[in-house]
């Protein structure tokens, strides 16, 4: 079984910067952090493939970065610039690959990030 661990969240002024951390139990093909407000649907920010090729949502370009650490098993997210329609529960999202194992995808259990204004 996967295991995800997100970390780093919490209560952020406008502004200001945010590094979210996810630590998997074993190596991933690929991984993502994606997040969801209240009311709204999950959306993904930032994903890093195997190749270790950043690909970030337009809506948040140019103020996210996402970074991998394969010896660490981790990824990392990092918010510039809160803004308060970054409050959401950030997930991450862990792929195990085309040729590994079922499932396939893992969720992590979500960091809530609040930006105050």
């Amino acid at each position: 079984q996967v295991q995800l661990v997100e970390s780093g969240g919490g209560l952020v002024q406008e502004g200001g910067s945010l590094k979210l951390s996810c630590v998997a139990s074993e190596f991933m093909y690929g991984m993502a952090w994606y997040r969801q407000a209240p009311g709204k649907e999950r959306e993904l920010v930032a994903r890093m493939s195997d190749n270790n090729v950043p690909d970030i949502a337009d809506p948040v370009k140019g103020r996210f970065t996402i970074s991998r650490d394969r010896a660490k098993k981790t990824v990392y997210l990092y918010i510039h610039l809160v803004k308060p329609e970054d409050s959401a529960v950030y997930y991450c999202n862990a792929d195990r690959g085309p040729c590994g194992p079922e499932p396939r995808y893992h969720w992590g259990p979500g960091t809530q990030v609040t930006v105050s204004s």
